[in-house]
């Protein structure tokens, strides 16, 4: 158990220490794309009309503010790294979309919120970050209304050759080092590779999704494979 506290505590500290230049890392070193994977996102919900969204593992929000062109009621994000949620608040605020979005400190796998909550459920390259993924997966499910969508857009390994080559080798050997000199942690862009290739991805996740309760659990995979935008409801 305490294993998990301190591995938990690191992820934090990690993403703290990333914050200042979290955003502008994530969108120099994906070449913008992972905009259009938001949008994706986006466009996947619309057909739902959420009026409340929860935005789990939200970063500094940049998905929570991809949402807002839904016009929901409210969109809550949360985060376990409380220097992310501050760049958020001051992104939001200046956006003027403080009086739809929230950002709240919380941990996935322990939602204070109450059951059949949310008619949305949003994770943006966040559940690989779990801890223990079934606790978070199932929490998410109990706060999830009925008839509510789950959206999870997360990291997934290119299988077709040459481009699996080329991007196994920018992932692993550029990518860190280029993190590296732009954050100055030496921790978190070495941290990224090693946590894609130990998560569960296509088959093996849309069973951790049924297992969790979910149904019509299903995969779009994205940009050859590089990210995969994962879906389900609650029945």
């Amino acid at each position: 158990m305490q294993t998990h506290k301190a591995e938990k505590e690191q992820v934090r500290r990690m993403f703290n220490d990333i914050a200042h230049k979290y955003d502008f890392l994530n969108h120099f070193l994906s070449v913008g794309i992972d905009i259009t994977w938001r949008k994706k996102v986006r466009k996947l919900l619309a057909k739902n009309h959420p009026a409340t969204i929860l935005d789990v593992a939200t970063g500094t929000g940049d998905l929570a503010i991809e949402l807002s062109k839904l016009s929901p009621d409210s969109i809550i994000g949360i985060d376990i790294a409380t220097e992310m949620l501050e760049i958020g608040r001051l992104k939001i605020k200046k956006k003027g979309l403080d009086s739809i979005i929230e950002m709240e400190e919380g941990d996935a796998e322990n939602l204070k919120f109450e059951s059949n909550k949310f008619d949305a459920i949003t994770v943006a390259f966040g559940v690989r970050n779990f801890e223990t993924l079934q606790k978070g997966l199932k929490e998410m499910h109990r706060v999830l209304k009925t008839g509510g969508i789950l959206a999870i857009l997360e990291f997934s390994k290119p299988k077709a050759f040459p481009f699996k080559q080329v991007y196994n080798f920018y992932f692993k050997y550029i990518l860190p080092v280029m993190g590296r000199f732009f954050s100055k942690s030496n921790a978190a862009y070495t941290y990224l590779p090693e946590s894609v290739q130990g998560f569960a991805e296509d088959k093996a996740f849309l069973q951790e999704l049924d297992a969790a309760g979910f149904h019509n659990a299903k995969q779009n995979r994205l940009t050859m494979g590089i990210a995969t935008l994962y879906h389900a409801i609650k029945l």
